[in-house]
């Protein structure tokens, strides 16, 4: 079964939804707030993230959110895109790849959407990969694109 946005399956049925489009997400606006709070939990204040004055002087133009903030935001939008109703637990595994080919601008709206590109057993379940990216509002490049793996178990 195929959610209005992402796919609900069971463990079993993860393999009929190889190559399947999942998403996009709703938008989600990226603000100042957000980022000065990742950046007190990460100890990583650099001024393109936590100053908007000085930042406007940058190549920027203005703050932008910490790369790693993207990544960390993969975790509900990965959720919300594939759930596993019979999985009991679920962890992320790690990543193939990963890129920031274009900034996430504070007060940018953006959003979440990928590809399953690769379903495996692994012991007690299944793995999937899944290309995931951060698209922005407006913007010919995503924020973020990654190919993050997924262990759902029994």
């Amino acid at each position: 079964m195929t959610g209005s946005r992402g796919v609900v399956t069971t463990l079993s049925d993860l393999p009929a939804h190889l190559g399947r489009q999942i998403g996009p997400t709703e938008w989600r606006r990226m603000t100042q707030q957000r980022v000065d709070e990742f950046a007190d939990v990460t100890e990583d204040h650099n001024y393109i993230h936590v100053d908007p004055e000085r930042a406007k002087d940058s190549p920027f133009g203005g703050t932008i959110a910490h790369g790693y903030l993207g990544v960390a935001l993969l975790a509900p939008i990965s959720q919300e895109l594939l759930q596993v109703t019979d999985s009991v637990t679920s962890v992320n595994y790690g990543m193939d790849r990963l890129r920031f080919p274009a900034p996430l601008p504070v007060g940018a709206e953006f959003r979440g959407a990928g590809e399953i590109v690769e379903v495996d057993e692994v012991g007690g379940g299944m793995q999937v990969k899944v290309a995931l990216s951060l698209e922005v509002k407006d913007s010919p490049k995503p924020a973020l694109v990654a190919e993050c793996l997924f262990r759902y178990y029994a």
